[in-house]
């Protein structure tokens, strides 16, 4: 079993269980790497939280089910595209359509299946949000081909992973976009530093096969590169609270995440292979940091 299972894999537990079919039908949608999930997800909690109509549960678990099976879709839609290159990166080789364990007609079929997940998602929001996330379509249909195209694919990741923002914002309110603009173009360069950390995994194989990144666009500026980018997007989360909320408060409120985004800088260690994972797996808690925030700023006062 093991042998099928990709480096960075978080495999245990139901997934580990499965029969080998439906067990790589799991890994195909990414269901052994929450990680993935969840920073699709945060971004929704940002917006259903500054909203300021209190915690939202009910909404937050549809828009979490709309994460995992939307992400769950991405990827497997990535891997169909991607299946030549990935059978020529050792991180990736082993995926299932790039190893031949699942056909890229069963890869289909399991796509519209999840799919139609998002689709009974889709069918709970209002008017206004589904407009505003079916216009994510066009995005997610090109990411797969931006590391062929632009040294920076993390770009296009960070427009297509913060767009359950602004799908939250238009389910719960229709005002303070320009607010939104500068939190959505903080979460953009949030992704670029993250996935530029986790780009640091494949930099030899990437640069061997003629995949790129950021990772390999900054060189041995990366640290000081994702450094910027996490600095920007404070800076721009800052700004979005005080369009929102002209109060000190809403500045403080992003202390902790700040802190968080700045300690894995600090800690980034670009010769340990397992170091980078670690340190772009920790955004699940900058998200949950950033979540804490967003309540903050927009539930003072209520």
């Amino acid at each position: 079993m093991s042998e099928h299972i990709v480096p960075d894999s978080e495999h245990r537990g139901i997934v580990a269980r499965l029969p080998q079919f439906p067990r790589d039908l799991a890994l195909l949608a990414r269901f052994d790497r929450p990680i993935g999930w969840w920073l699709l997800f945060w971004p929704c909690v940002f917006g259903v939280w500054l909203a300021g109509s209190g915690p939202q549960f009910a909404l937050l678990g549809w828009l979490l089910l709309g994460s995992i099976a939307m992400r769950g879709a991405g990827c497997v839609y990535n891997d169909i595209v991607d299946a030549d290159l990935d059978a020529k990166v050792a991180r990736t080789a082993l995926r299932p359509v790039a190893s031949g364990r699942v056909s890229k007609r069963a890869a289909w079929a399991w796509l519209v299946s999840l799919c139609l997940v998002g689709l009974v998602v889709l069918l709970q929001l209002r008017g206004e949000a589904q407009v505003v996330a079916l216009g994510s379509l066009a995005l997610v249909a090109a990411y797969p081909f931006m590391k062929r195209i632009t040294w920076w694919p993390q770009a296009w990741l960070g427009m297509v992973f913060n767009w359950g923002l602004l799908v939250a914002w238009a389910e719960l309110r229709w005002d303070n976009w320009d607010a939104l603009a500068a939190l959505y173009a903080g979460c953009v360069c949030w992704v670029i530093g993250y996935d530029t950390i986790y780009a640091l995994q494949d930099r030899e194989d990437d640069a061997m096969v003629g995949i790129r990144s950021s990772a390999l666009a900054l060189g041995a500026r990366v640290q000081a590169g994702i450094a910027g980018f996490y600095l920007a997007a404070v800076g721009l989360w800052g700004l979005g609270f005080w369009l929102y909320r002209a109060d000190p408060v809403a500045l403080a409120a992003l202390v902790p995440v700040a802190g968080h985004l700045a300690w894995q800088v600090a800690t980034l260690d670009t010769d340990d292979p397992m170091n980078p994972l670690a340190r772009f797996r920790s955004n699940r808690w900058a998200g949950a940091l950033m979540a804490a925030a967003c309540f903050v700023v927009g539930n003072a006062g209520a």
